[in-house]
């Protein structure tokens, strides 16, 4: 059975094409010198170096190394231009048609035509690992000319934004090695951004930085950073103090009271806006004493929603279901509420309780990650009466994600977010079921949610009113008949960066990316 995808559009939508501006004036000379863009991040940038596998934190620099064939515009909520200039497609929608830039060169100097973007998709759905799923509606790519590449159906969805993907849809050079993978593997890219790997140093708080490439199709006639440095800083007062001396440029997050203090700091500038990212709280559904249903219903009456809201102090906002507001399949009216005599009762016929039989719970989050420590500590405090003694565990990312495919904990924090601007990524990566858990990290084997998902491809473009049934069915299923997880809040991005940074824009599509060529440095 192929693995669903989701489509937001309306059948009106597959008829719509879209036309490009025109380019900047390319120029083969290096850009001027300018000052480093420094981003600091609390965990783990690189776990993945292959742009087809790509599946987590390493998003916020692939994105400035690789393109797309099209780029989601937060503002008008539509594709627009990014390799490709424009696109049609046929009135039934099976039939898409991308007219690319000309002109464009990977890093390794070979062209970006319709030959390269067609061996990179194939490539990308043959591996079919992390978000190539996106692809499961092509049947054929054809390279019809040097810049004009058709993806032919089997059914309708729109093309356009699938090709907006935050990951799977880039595009990227399959001639740079032989052996593809070992070479990735190594830190080397094969994009066609703006920027390239410069130097890697996996582990390392200096992790990886990178050097523009001097062809690149939108020029450096203006002013940009010529190098963007990616640093590892679990600890939010150190990642403040190196922003104050200007050691750093950006910070991706900071706790409640740094946010504060940045918002009244001279040479300081914040920005806050919703997002689409969600704190996901996963509960081991098939080992442990999570198996039970009671005790996760139970957990999910403890947990004090309202006050970790007050607590984050702006940066999340209460939950309703599963999909954030702002996407297609997002459930109104889900926002719970704390009932500790409830889980009491619950915990009382598990036998377990005040009285019961002790519970010993381990639960895993991101070290470094201050809104997960504080979902970690609220739980902890909220159990502690009801004679559950919770084990905290940050972790390094990477570390974290291993133990968690290998079903090491009770209970797994997380944040998650669409691979494209769509609801269906929640359901088909978290809650399908899997024989190899990735993210399904809940090891949830449901059929009844798998029936379910598994007609919201074609119910998502013929028929919306039915396709949001079966989300708000799937949602149902997941968080009441099975208890499988907690959606605490969802977060508002709140970041902090030097007033000298210019051009900064928040795109919830692409979570915690800076578009770096975008930005003006100066002061």
């Amino acid at each position: 059975m192929r693995r669903p995808l989701a489509a937001i559009a309306a059948l009106a939508l597959l008829a719509a094409c879209s036309t490009a501006p025109a380019p900047r004036q390319a120029t083969p000379q290096p850009p001027p010198e300018q000052s480093a863009f420094v981003y600091v991040q609390n965990a783990n940038v690189i776990s993945e170096w292959d742009p087809a596998r790509a599946y987590s934190r390493e998003i916020i620099a692939l994105q400035n190394v690789y393109e797309t064939l099209t780029f989601w515009d937060a503002v008008t909520q539509r594709s627009t231009p990014r390799l490709a200039t424009s696109w049609r497609s046929s009135a039934d929608g099976r039939t898409w048609t991308f007219t690319l830039r000309p002109g464009v060169t990977f890093h390794t100097g070979r062209p970006v035509d319709a030959a390269a973007v067609k061996a990179s998709i194939e490539r990308t759905m043959k591996l079919g690992t992390g978000a190539s799923y996106i692809w499961d509606a092509v049947d054929r790519i054809r390279a019809e000319d040097p810049l004009t590449v058709t993806f032919s159906l089997r059914y309708p969805v729109p093309m356009d934004l699938v090709a907006s993907s935050a990951y799977a849809a880039y595009v990227y050079d399959t001639q740079a090695a032989p052996d593809l993978a070992s070479w990735f593997s190594a830190g080397r890219d094969a994009g066609s951004g703006p920027y390239t790997v410069a130097d890697w140093n996996k582990g390392e708080e200096h992790e990886l930085t990178l050097k523009p490439y001097a062809k690149y199709w939108g020029g450096w006639a203006e002013p940009h950073y010529s190098t963007v440095k990616y640093r590892v800083v679990p600890d939010p007062d150190q990642a403040w103090r190196l922003l104050l001396r200007g050691e750093a440029s950006f910070v991706h997050r900071l706790n409640p009271r740094l946010f504060a203090r940045a918002s009244v700091t001279p040479g300081v500038r914040t920005s806050e806006r919703p997002s689409f990212q969600t704190t996901m709280v996963l509960f081991n559904t098939v080992q442990g004493p999570l198996r039970d249903l009671r005790v996760r219903r139970a957990l999910q009456k403890a947990v004090d929603y309202q006050g970790m809201i007050r607590a984050l102090k702006g940066a999340g906002a209460p939950a309703s279901g599963i999909i954030p507001y702002g996407l297609f399949g997002h459930v109104p009216g889900r926002v719970q509420k704390q009932d500790l005599a409830a889980a009491e009762l619950l915990l009382r016929r598990a036998g377990h309780g005040p009285g019961g039989r002790p519970l010993k719970l381990r639960l895993t989050y991101a070290e470094g990650d201050a809104d997960q420590r504080l979902l970690a500590t609220s739980l902890q405090l909220a159990l502690r009466p009801l004679n559950i003694e919770l084990e905290i565990r940050p972790m390094p990312w990477n570390a974290q994600w291993a133990l968690g495919k290998a079903r090491g904990q009770d209970i797994f924090v997380m944040y998650w977010w669409p691979d494209y601007a769509d609801g269906y990524s929640w359901f088909g990566n978290l809650f399908h079921s899997a024989d190899h858990p990735v993210f399904n990290l809940t090891y949830l084997r449901d059929p009844g949610t798998d029936q379910l998902l598994d007609r919201l491809p074609e119910l998502t473009v013929t028929d919306k009113p039915a396709a949001q049934r079966a989300f708000e069915d799937a949602t149902s299923r997941v968080l009441d008949l099975r208890s499988a997880a907690v959606v605490p809040w969802v977060v508002n991005y709140q970041r902090a960066y030097l007033g000298g940074v210019q051009g900064y824009d928040d795109n919830p599509a692409y979570p915690d990316v800076v578009f770096v060529y975008d930005l003006r440095p100066s002061g």
